[in-house]
């Protein structure tokens, strides 16, 4: 891999809570800080496209995401998503030839203590480098067909379809 891509859309990876409003927010990206603490041995760059929970995510945005990914040269790409919507995307990205592309989130912001932030980036990354060209999804430590998998809400887990 000489490079990886990485594109953010918010999601609870991206999430920080503020006080004063007792709710959350989507701040910037995580992941760059995360890659770069964890001492990578890679070049990476970041392309933020929006600041979304996925939930608000809509097919314009879908399409932006696909046109920014179609438009670079970079053949590995790792995308940080919503977890609630991220099925939806991997799906509108499909067709998009040449390119191992490999979604991922967080079912708790990276931020936070505990999350799984860290354990899923880990996986996209492993899995980015070494699946043939198409669409996945990495989550809950396995590697999803984008056609094969649904989030379960109430078990907040993917799980096969």
């Amino acid at each position: 891999m000489d490079e990886l891509l990485i594109v953010t859309t918010g999601g609870t990876i991206d999430k920080i809570y503020f006080d004063d409003k007792s709710d959350y927010q989507v701040g910037d990206p995580q992941i760059g800080q995360i890659l770069k603490e964890l001492g990578v041995a890679f070049r990476f760059t970041v392309i933020p496209i929006v600041r979304k929970d996925s939930l608000h995510l809509t097919g314009a945005d879908r399409e932006l995401v696909r046109a920014t990914i179609a438009a670079q040269p970079a053949k590995h790409v790792l995308i940080t998503h919503g977890t609630d919507t991220m099925v939806d995307t991997a799906r509108a990205l499909s067709g998009i030839e040449d390119k191992t592309i490999v979604l991922t989130g967080a079912l708790n912001p990276a931020r936070f203590r505990g999350s799984d932030a860290e354990f899923n980036i880990g996986c996209a990354v492993g899995a980015v480098q070494s699946l043939p060209p198409g669409v996945y999804i990495a989550m809950n430590g396995r590697i999803w067909n984008p056609n094969k998998v649904r989030k379960n809400v109430a078990a907040n887990r993917f799980e096969e379809a």
